[in-house]
């Protein structure tokens, strides 16, 4: 699932990148726009990812003696 998220940001960012490409040679500021927000959302969502990733090795490695 974790592999998924980040094949999925990796196309967010090259989305992006075109929008932004489109944006310099169209001279539009909402493709400019629309392309800054989708670079946004993909950081976004690699800091999520990142935070999964930590909270998951988190719980799987905490043990439960505190219980005995």
């Amino acid at each position: 699932m974790l592999a998924f998220i980040l094949i999925f940001d990796v196309a967010l960012v090259a989305w992006s990148l075109h929008l932004m490409q489109e944006a310099v040679t169209k001279r539009e500021f909402s493709l400019m726009f629309a392309g800054t927000l989708v670079a946004l959302s993909a950081a976004a969502m690699l800091v999520v990812y990142f935070l999964m990733v930590h909270c998951m090795s988190y719980l799987t490695s905490s043990s439960y003696s505190y219980y005995y």
